[in-house]
């Protein structure tokens, strides 16, 4: 029954993005990196190695996203960072794998460490905000923490580290805001919005899921 329940939740997410974006006319570079964005969170959150495999295809889509819209910390964080993340995530999962299936150990970091790398990305984020500010930023403010919020998300991830979710809830969020300001103002990316929306559901999903397994 619970297998029949998240099949019917999957397929239900899917319809539900294919839908608006026929309906809303959507762009097919938004609809196509909705699609890979949340199969490959689906997938992350399995614990599934092959997600990092969807999310290259997606990042190739986000990119060319935002260039279109001016999100320069966007593009930069996707380009150089995610991209070559994803494929060292790659080997790096596959390498803690667990015995009996193909799905990684998750992990927790101790509260110092915790302490030290949110304090650090607040920092990093701040001058980026300001660096942004003056490169003409569609919006400095939340270009400039999500950027740096999901690198670290990123760098979680692939230490297979529970911490990850509530960093990507807090991205998922400001993401989602960033992108309904786009839509707003004429841009055919309801895919996106839709998408980030769907990401934040799920990194809480998960995130209860990661703390009951580690409990």
């Amino acid at each position: 029954m619970n297998l029949v329940l998240k099949t019917a939740g999957i397929l239900l997410i899917y319809s539900v993005l294919f839908l608006n974006a026929y309906i809303m006319h959507d762009s097919y570079f938004a609809l196509a990196s909705a699609f890979c964005g949340i199969t490959y969170t689906l997938l992350a959150g399995k614990g599934n190695p092959l997600c990092y495999l969807i999310g290259l295809l997606g990042s190739a889509f986000y990119i060319y996203l935002a260039f279109s819209n001016h999100f320069w910390g966007n593009l930069l964080l996707y380009a150089l960072y995610f991209v070559p993340m994803q494929i060292i995530g790659f080997f790096n999962w596959n390498k803690n794998l667990k015995e009996d299936k193909y799905e990684i150990k998750k992990t927790s970091l101790k509260h110092s460490e915790n302490i030290v790398l949110f304090s650090v990305a607040f920092l990093i984020s701040s001058v980026t905000v300001f660096i942004l500010a003056h490169c003409g930023d569609a919006n400095p403010v939340i270009d400039g923490f999500t950027t740096v919020f999901s690198i670290l998300g990123m760098y979680l991830t692939v230490r297979r580290a529970i911490e990850q979710w509530y960093v990507w809830a807090g991205v998922n969020a400001m993401s989602f805001i960033m992108w309904i300001i786009v839509a707003l103002n004429g841009a055919k990316v309801y895919s996106t919005v839709l998408m980030w929306s769907i990401y934040f559901i799920l990194a809480i999903y998960f995130y209860k899921k990661w703390k009951e397994e580690l409990a």
